[in-house]
């Protein structure tokens, strides 16, 4: 079954003439598997990398070591600075990042749950990053961070319906709690 986020994505890049790579931590590959399970996913869909490890956050995803030295591998930052390496490294007109905890256990002071998902378009003077509070087992929480990504580059390609409801096809999708860092509570 294809994912409907993946495919109304997908339809939106082409339409566009644009391209699209990832930098994934905690989902492991997901994101890239739910893309490339739509057909014709080669047109748009450059790639990405799988940065599980911190260091490769830095050597593969362009994050500043810096950044992974006074922030960490989960952070608002981390995620930023992901989305915008890959799109860079990529060549893509659109990078998309997730870092975060899938559990079973807390991480260095982050709860089960946390995850930061981020959007950086090419030439955009700033990368849009959200902050998830997920619930659930480890697969649960991989699968909605993976969902809310998508989700997330939906809106920010304008397929954003008012408010932070998504209209992706004739579908409405309620996203999982999830706030803008920066955007208060």
């Amino acid at each position: 079954m294809t994912d409907q986020a993946a495919a109304s994505v997908l339809s939106a890049l082409r339409a566009r003439g644009q391209t699209l790579a990832t930098a994934e931590s905690l989902t492991g590959g997901l994101i890239g598997k739910l893309i490339t399970d739509v057909p014709g996913a080669s047109q748009s869909y450059l790639g990405g990398v799988i940065s599980y490890a911190t260091r490769l956050k830095a050597e593969l995803a362009g994050v500043d070591p810096s950044t992974l030295d006074r922030y960490g591998p989960v952070a608002a930052v981390t995620a930023e600075q992901m989305a915008a390496g890959v799109a860079r490294r990529c060549g893509a007109d659109w990078g998309l990042a997730v870092t975060g905890v899938a559990g079973p256990e807390a991480q260095d002071g982050h709860p089960v749950g946390q995850a930061f998902v981020a959007v950086a378009q090419r030439g955009a003077a700033a990368v849009r990053v959200h902050e998830l509070a997920l619930a659930g087992e480890r697969d649960e929480i991989r699968r909605q961070t993976a969902q809310q990504a998508l989700w997330l580059l939906a809106a920010e390609m304008g397929m954003q319906a008012a408010g932070t409801d998504v209209v992706i096809g004739n579908e409405y999708v309620e996203p999982v709690r999830s706030q803008a860092v920066g955007e208060g509570g």
